[in-house]
């Protein structure tokens, strides 16, 4: 496989999906390898700016991981088989625990700019599905269980970690809209009724592809806005990249206290 002709064959034992505003974790690995995507057979390319387009392999916290420096979208132009496609990697790669994250625009009227919310399930109204076609039966089951989606035992260390550092976690559900155009105020009324604490375009996926794989996982979103309707201010990308830049600090001490002791 090319990736392990550049990173070798010592075991990985986690996999990392960095969202908008959130990949410069990844400069923190020591011992680390940087593979671009470009360079990488079959994989997609990121064009999202502030996504840096790159699989670094390294060092964190004692643990060996495997991090996506920006990922992949839908709304990109990509079929949900292609968006999914790096977690069916890491699975080949070996890896069995997975932590995704990604910049969100609160709903729950409660959160604020700059939260952190673990993700306790989500919600995906899209009709497309990126387990839809031919199944191959090496990788899962046909018809498999989302009830665990996001491990409830990840989920306590999670929060056991932000304790211990002081740190307020928010807890919601994400729902996942196809994009790229923002939610609209009525689509994020809705959203609220249906139960939903945060709105995004992506995750989703491939939190679907790693239960297929029976992944153990853990979502993180930063709240980078309020969604539409909820505040009276036009909704940009670069207000998703300025509130990472802001959250970056605690971003990344929650996620290698995690990591720290993330059970392997």
């Amino acid at each position: 496989m090319f990736i392990t002709s550049r990173i070798g064959s010592e075991p990985i034992e986690i996999g990392m999906v960095l969202g908008s505003g959130l990949g410069d974790l990844a400069e923190e690995l020591s011992d680390s390898v940087a593979i671009s995507y470009k360079d990488i057979p079959h994989f997609p390319v990121s064009t999202v700016f502030g996504h840096k387009g790159r699989l670094v392999v390294g060092t964190l916290e004692g643990k060996r991981v495997l991090c996506m420096q920006g990922r992949f979208h839908y709304y990109e132009g990509y079929g949900m088989d292609q968006v999914v496609f790096p977690i069916q990697v890491m699975h080949a790669l070996g890896i069995t625990q997975l932590l995704v994250t990604n910049a969100a625009g609160g709903v729950n009227t409660t959160f604020r700019s700059g939260d952190l919310m673990l993700i306790t399930d989500h919600i995906r109204l899209i009709a497309d599905n990126p387990m839809r076609g031919p199944n191959y039966e090496s990788l899962g089951e046909r018809f498999f269980d989302m009830s665990n989606a996001y491990d409830e035992e990840l989920s306590d260390l999670a929060r056991r970690e932000a304790s211990e550092l002081g740190m307020e976690l928010q807890e919601g559900i994400y729902m996942f809209f196809a994009g790229p155009s923002f939610e609209t105020p009525a689509e994020v009324r809705a959203a609220r009724i249906l139960g939903a604490d945060a709105v995004g375009m992506s995750t989703v996926p491939e939190a679907i592809a790693a239960s297929h794989l029976q992944m153990k996982t853990l979502g993180i979103s930063c709240i980078t806005n309020m969604a539409a309707g909820i505040l009276a201010q036009k909704l940009t990308h670069s207000e998703v990249m300025e509130t990472g830049e802001r959250v970056k600090e605690r971003f990344t001490a929650l996620v290698r206290a995690i990591t720290r002791n993330w059970p392997v």
